[in-house]
């Protein structure tokens, strides 16, 4: 059983700690160790997305910058950017000692800023089965009387293992201040095979506009940092009609950095499936292109391609 501590340490100054090596001194007894959810939860670094990196380019012709490099290295580094900033968050949160302890149930806060709309609150329950469920809880002070809501829930296995979800809708209603978001992501991670995956429903742009849309994301590396990442979209993007088309985006990319992107559009309000495909070399420039469509001329050998076929799921 974690001993319950009494520090002066607030839940903002632990983050800040963390984004941005601020020491905090004796801010805390030392001799007390991280609840043992912090060697469950995975790390930021146990989830990143190891994509090349390079300069982005609008360029389209074989010699320069892949265009659908740097699409794949786009979404890769959006979306584990939201994952890493949640393991981070908690992570963070979790090394010091629970504000209380109530059998299995360890709560860290509630907790705000002198200026901050809302406060929060960690909770984590420590389950039968060595896993732990936890979720980051939000309440609205400018609201008289407002309950706590959960914004994000997961729950962690000692396998490497486990999920979260985030409700931007939640997020919105507590600080609605800070927050303009809509929508739900939902996030399974496999440590061990270093493998990621997002569902994401209805999005909400910056001027306040909300879309019925829905992504899927795949991600899976290997053991020598080769990768492979699947990113599909369902979405009213063809005119006329409302019907939703079916977007996709397969990358693969060797150690090396060399790698190959192919792409669908399907269903909906479209006649025909157009496709097309793109290679890049290890400086991550373009080798191949070719549409079903005619967009773009083809030009280069498919036989420079890391990957010479197309393997769309």
């Amino acid at each position: 059983m974690t001993r319950v501590m009494r520090t002066k340490c607030t839940i903002g100054s632990l983050v800040a700690a963390a984004v941005l090596g601020v020491s905090l001194g004796g801010c805390i007894q030392q001799n007390e160790g991280p609840h043992p959810v912090a060697g469950v939860l995975p790390k930021a670094s146990d989830v990143r997305i190891a994509l090349p990196e390079s300069a982005a380019s609008n360029a389209f012709a074989v010699g320069d910058i892949a265009s659908w490099y740097v699409a794949t290295r786009d979404v890769t580094r959006t979306l584990n950017g939201g994952t890493a900033f949640v393991l981070i968050l908690v992570h963070t949160i979790v090394l010091f000692p629970p504000t209380s302890v109530d059998g299995d149930t360890y709560v860290w806060g509630p907790h705000h800023e002198a200026l901050d709309p809302a406060e929060w609150r960690l909770t984590v329950t420590e389950r039968a089965d060595g896993t732990y469920d936890w979720k980051l809880d939000g309440r609205n002070l400018t609201v008289a009387n407002a309950a706590f809501e959960t914004q994000i829930a997961g729950n962690a296995n000692p396998d490497g293992t486990g999920d979260f979800s985030l409700d931007f809708d939640a997020a919105e209603r507590v600080n609605p201040i800070d927050n303009d978001g809509r929508g739900l992501i939902g996030v399974t991670y496999d440590v061990g095979k270093r493998e990621l995956e997002m569902s994401i429903d209805t999005v909400e742009d910056l001027e306040g506009v909300a879309t019925d849309v829905h992504f899927d994301y795949a991600y899976a590396e290997g053991s020598d940092r080769s990768g492979d990442m699947v990113f599909r979209i369902f979405a009213d993007s063809a005119d006329p009609g409302t019907a939703k088309e079916e977007a996709t985006l397969r990358s693969r990319w060797l150690a090396t950095g060399a790698g190959r992107a192919d792409i669908r559009l399907r269903s909906g309000d479209l006649d025909v499936e157009v496709t097309a495909s793109e290679c890049w070399s290890t400086m991550f420039r373009r080798t191949f292109y070719t549409d079903s469509a005619r967009w773009l001329p083809t030009e280069g050998d498919v036989a420079s391609c890391a990957f010479t076929t197309s393997d769309l799921p």
